[in-house]
């Protein structure tokens, strides 16, 4: 399951804690996230069944850029749109370089 992001949501540590309704694991994601996004994540936001899928959604889910954007535009992902590397995604990117990774290799 490829995100509007062009991450695969089944390798996402916040999807898998959801999966398996792992505490522990939700607890350990929101630390690291915690830190590598310079943001106070408590482990009850990590529950996100994906972010194309219905069912629960990380708290960023609702208010992410791409997300909305590839809503709007009806594109699978970023790298499936005329506009790629548009501002909003470089600035995504600055924060998130592995969201750059995968959708170079959507491209």
């Amino acid at each position: 399951m490829i995100a509007y992001c062009g991450m695969n949501c089944t390798k996402c540590e916040c999807y898998q804690a959801t999966k398996e309704n792992d505490h522990a694991l939700r607890a350990k994601v929101a630390e690291k996230w915690s830190k590598n996004y310079h943001s106070e994540i408590k482990s009850a936001q990590i529950n996100c069944t994906g972010c194309k899928a219905e069912g629960a959604k990380f708290y960023f889910t609702e208010v992410c850029p791409l997300r909305k954007c590839n809503i709007e535009k009806n594109t699978p992902h970023c790298a499936g749109c005329s506009q790629y590397r548009c501002e909003t995604l470089n600035e995504f990117i600055a924060k998130a370089p592995a969201v750059g990774k995968a959708l170079e290799k959507l491209r």
